[in-house]
């Protein structure tokens, strides 16, 4: 399946399952939030980035804790519902946009959250290189990996191969594997 084929099936997916998708996966999406924010700090005057914002299911976790968040997905009709959670927050700021080719000036992001992203994605290193272009210098980037697409092994790999420092990682009872890095200087 080629690039552009698998982001439309991802889109027609999510697209098709954005009313019943926090009934699905609530349980699951706030496991990893709150694995990655037991060591994940949050820039209180940073700028936060959701890439894969799905449902907005991180707002309630990270608006409040920074300047301005930005919420970031390819499927319309998730972001339709993200867009309801967004009201409750001031500095909450929808894009819908490609995570492959964001619309975003690079090195302005303090944080960096890719929750159940990369395994969607036709290429996961051209992904982690677009997270890393909009990544400020030692931003705090969290990535996760479901388990079923990546071994422990394969998915250090590729955040490494991606300039990233990993400083935790979590998986304890969780399907996907939950990376706290840091953008390394070039």
């Amino acid at each position: 399946m080629s690039g552009w084929s698998k982001k439309r099936a991802i889109i027609r997916r999510y697209d098709v399952t954005a009313h019943l998708y926090d009934m699905r996966y609530a349980e699951e999406q706030s496991a990893k939030i709150d694995a990655a924010l037991k060591t994940a700090k949050i820039a209180r005057n940073g700028m936060a980035l959701d890439v894969g914002c799905g449902t907005g299911l991180l707002f309630k976790h990270v608006a409040g804790k920074t300047k301005a968040l930005i919420g970031l997905d390819i499927s319309r009709k998730t972001l339709q519902q993200a867009k309801t959670r967004a009201r409750d927050y001031s500095n909450v700021h929808l894009i819908l946009a490609d995570a492959d080719y964001m619309p975003l000036r690079r090195n302005t992001f303090s944080n960096v959250f890719a929750l159940t992203l990369v395994q969607n994605t036709p290429n996961p290193a051209t992904t982690l290189d677009e997270l890393n272009r909009v990544a400020k210098k030692e931003a705090v980037i969290v990535v996760t990996g479901l388990k079923k697409s990546f071994t422990l092994n394969d998915f250090g790999e590729l955040l490494q191969a991606a300039n990233l420092s990993i400083v935790a990682l979590e998986d304890e009872g969780l399907q996907c594997h939950v990376a706290i890095c840091i953008k390394l200087a070039h």
